[in-house]
């Protein structure tokens, strides 16, 4: 089992319904489309600051990763960025990551819950 949860660049949305729309939108345009996108700057420094954190689970020996599929940044698209951690991890991990992608002005959006991360 997985928690999954949604990374993008943008204003933050006014609402979780409203934030369902928009990530709706970036997954059908980024993710479900061809062709695929590189990761914006803003992205890839996010997913940077994330593997400083934390190895990428191509690289993880010691099994500490939190991360479910690697490489980490494959799962990057543009603007977005929709990753899945292990479930075991995904209290630690994605209270790191939301208030990373805070940090850097970024919207986190929880896939479960289907609402904006604090």
């Amino acid at each position: 089992m997985t928690y999954d949860l949604a990374v993008w660049e943008g204003e933050r949305p006014a609402d979780d319904k409203t934030a369902g729309r928009v990530f709706t939108g970036l997954y059908d345009r980024y993710i479900d489309e061809e062709p695929e996108h590189p990761p914006t700057e803003r992205i890839a420094a996010y997913v940077a600051a994330l593997l400083e954190r934390w190895c990428d689970i191509t690289e993880d020996e010691s099994d500490n990763s939190p991360w479910s599929a690697g490489p980490l940044i494959g799962e990057a698209s543009g603007p977005l960025i929709y990753f899945t951690m292990r479930w075991s991890m995904a209290e630690e991990a994605s209270a790191y990551a939301a208030a990373l992608a805070e940090s850097m002005g970024l919207v986190c959006f929880d896939v479960q819950q289907d609402g904006l991360r604090p």
